[in-house]
């Protein structure tokens, strides 16, 4: 089992300690932000799948895939949980709740 799939699949624990102990803790999925983290800042899941979906309909026109380029994410989305910041103890700044793409309070 990677890393990854570990903290996805204990993340409730993870969440729920580093909340006992006030830990200011940035996360990479939304998911993590909705079931009581502070902030998630990662790549746009549906964006992430536009490309995917465009690749394959590349592939099914005819070009090979190894030919094709890398892709990257290229949309980043940013969500902040007040209840959370509120319950450790921490305001979040004003300028970093603008640039927010959803505020969950």
């Amino acid at each position: 089992m990677d890393q990854k799939t570990f903290s996805a699949m204990h993340r409730e624990l993870i969440i729920a300690l580093a909340r006992r102990h006030q830990l200011p803790a940035v996360y990479p999925f939304r998911y993590y932000v909705t079931s009581g983290g502070l902030i998630s800042y990662g790549p746009d899941p549906v964006d992430q799948f536009r490309l995917a979906a465009r690749y394959a309909d590349r592939i099914l026109k005819g070009e090979k895939p190894a030919e094709l380029p890398v892709q990257a994410p290229t949309k980043y989305e940013l969500v902040i949980n007040l209840q959370t910041a509120k319950t450790i103890g921490i305001e979040v700044p004003a300028t970093l709740l603008a640039t927010a793409d959803e505020v969950i309070e």
